[in-house]
């Protein structure tokens, strides 16, 4: 191992106990290891045995990376992964320099890794993944990718470098086919949901629509992994004709959707040594990704947090809301730097909104106005917004709900006390 690799594991993890002194985490740690060492990346995870899993998609990347990794540990293997949702290169030597040995080793058998649709091109050619678990294409970052023929691109060249096997969602619009456009040889299965639970969705899965191509529709491909059942925070995979029950982190078909593709996901990987029981036990015993259906306890009271990462994740979480919730907290600040898709949003599961913050508060208000839906209270400070929420009587369900987009979710996270984060990159 070089000099640099050496260096840059002991800088970067000073500067990263640093970070972490401040409470929370950081991609900076990462940044400084790769401006020392710029094949710091290919030293370490390159050299982990059984090589690098990349998953990647427009939604649900953070959620089922936790999930493979987790199937894959109940099956014996070690892994190193991006935990947190650091998934640019600079979140993924984040990640290294939390487990990394000063020579630039890492205890692990297999590396499963985060990627943002953005950079996978770049890492993956970096990497050389053996497996590509590719999850959705949706409506996301218009203001980045331009539109989501543009991800499709991306996420092909990921696709491409795959050098034993990719697993695709059949039931999204550009996943069904994605391998026919494909050169080269690897070994290719599916994921899905039973058609009827897709119909019962309100809005299906949310993939982006597909223009100039009606010889192909999602669903068509035979599936590998299959969700029959959903419930609430709980699922029923059907793999190798057994039905498998699973516990979600959250409600919705989204997340089942996510754990079908950690399954089969798994099952490519480890061939004759997967068993599908042990899915169930990984999954049953699995901590929520921060940020992702969870639930954190202040006081004596539960806060849920939805996030609303892009127009398909409102939606979708929106959608899987039994009833409109008690008590609804919403902050939406830069992160968000186009809200008008909020226009597109179906809100109707919604009956009120109790205090909106952040930079965006008002365009968010306006809109629920529109809706005819009642806002609370507009406040700017997100600190005084969230004393207004918590002072709200005990709601009768136990439960609040906080919706917020990325960076509102993790600055409320630290305010209320949560400041365990690592990595820097969204999901």
């Amino acid at each position: 191992m070089s000099l640099r690799t050496t260096t840059a594991v002991l800088v970067g993890r000073a500067v990263r106990l640093a970070a972490r002194a401040r409470g929370g985490g950081s991609a900076i740690p990462g940044t400084i290891a790769l401006k020392i060492a710029p094949r710091f990346l290919e030293d370490t995870i390159s050299r982990i045995p059984l090589g690098v899993v990349a998953v990647s998609g427009s939604n649900g990347k953070s959620t089922t990376t936790n999930m493979l990794a987790a199937i894959l540990r109940e099956h014996g293997l070690k892994v190193f992964t991006n935990p947190s949702g650091g998934n640019l290169p600079q979140g993924i030597a984040s990640s290294v320099l939390s487990s990394v040995s000063v020579t630039g080793v890492l205890d692990a058998d297999i590396a499963i890794l985060e990627v943002d649709e953005g950079y996978g091109p770049k890492i993956a050619k970096m990497l050389k993944p053996t497996t590509v678990l590719l999850l959705n294409i949706q409506i996301d970052q218009l203001n980045r990718y331009h539109e989501p023929e543009r991800v499709v691109r991306m996420l092909e060249e990921v696709a491409g470098t795959a050098t034993r096997a990719l697993v695709l969602n059949r039931d999204d619009n550009h996943l069904v086919d994605l391998d026919s456009r494909l050169s080269g040889s690897r070994e290719v299965t599916f994921f899905g949901a039973a058609p009827e639970l897709i119909a019962a969705s309100a809005h299906g899965v949310a993939s982006a629509d597909r223009f100039g191509n009606d010889s192909v529709r999602a669903g068509d491909r035979e599936a590998e992994v299959t969700v029959t059942d959903l419930g609430e925070s709980q699922a029923v995979l059907a793999i190798d004709g057994r039905d498998v029950a699973v516990r979600l982190p959250a409600r919705g078909l989204h997340y089942a959707l996510d754990a079908a593709g950690a399954a089969a996901t798994a099952k490519a990987i480890l061939g004759d040594r997967f068993h599908p029981g042990l899915v169930t036990a990984a999954l049953n015993g699995l901590t929520t990704v921060y940020g992702r259906g969870e639930l954190l306890h202040v006081g004596n009271e539960a806060i849920e947090i939805i996030m609303m990462k892009n127009p398909a994740s409102l939606q979708l979480n929106l959608d899987s809301l039994e009833a409109a919730p008690e008590q609804v907290f919403m902050a939406v600040d830069e992160g968000t730097p186009d809200p008008s898709w909020i226009y597109d949003i179906d809100l109707s599961r919604l009956d009120h909104v109790d205090v909106i913050t952040g930079s965006k508060a008002w365009q968010f208000a306006v809109r629920f106005g529109y809706a005819g839906i009642p806002v609370g209270a507009v406040e700017l400070d997100v600190r005084s917004a969230i004393k207004q929420f918590l002072a709200l009587p005990r709601p009768g369900t136990g439960r609040k709900t906080m919706i917020l987009n990325y960076e509102q979710m993790m600055l409320i996270r630290k305010i209320l006390g949560f400041k365990e984060l690592e990595g820097g990159g969204k999901s």
